[in-house]
């Protein structure tokens, strides 16, 4: 019996594959097995950072609150534990955007927890 092959299935999983790599340079973007490799490694780094993503915006809310804080004369740790203290309960997505768009509502907020 002939040996069946599924060429429409391979051809589209290649073609698949090509059209991730469209705007890599060089031979990353037309050579198969070069280009199979650095969309593989493509989506690895995509699936890491999507978490990372998320430490580094709370890490930029915690000091851009840290900093409305300090100009308030509070740091950000006293800040945090005082709110908590309050069961005032904004998160730091919100407060960050306070201190940072909203001054005079942020100082409210920490006037609040003095």
């Amino acid at each position: 019996m002939p040996r069946s092959v599924n060429n429409v299935a391979s051809r589209a999983r290649r073609k698949k594959v090509m059209q991730m790599a469209k705007g890599y340079f060089g031979r990353r973007k037309n050579v198969w097995t070069v280009a199979k490799n650095a969309v593989e490694k493509g989506l690895q780094y995509a699936y890491r950072d999507r978490r990372n993503k998320k430490r580094n915006f709370r890490a930029l809310w915690i000091t851009r609150i840290n900093a409305g804080a300090r100009i308030n004369g509070l740091s950000y740790s006293q800040l945090m534990g005082k709110l908590h203290s309050e069961k005032i309960d904004l998160n730091r997505k919100v407060l960050a955007d306070l201190a940072m768009n909203h001054p005079e509502a942020f100082k409210a907020v920490v006037d609040r927890v003095k």
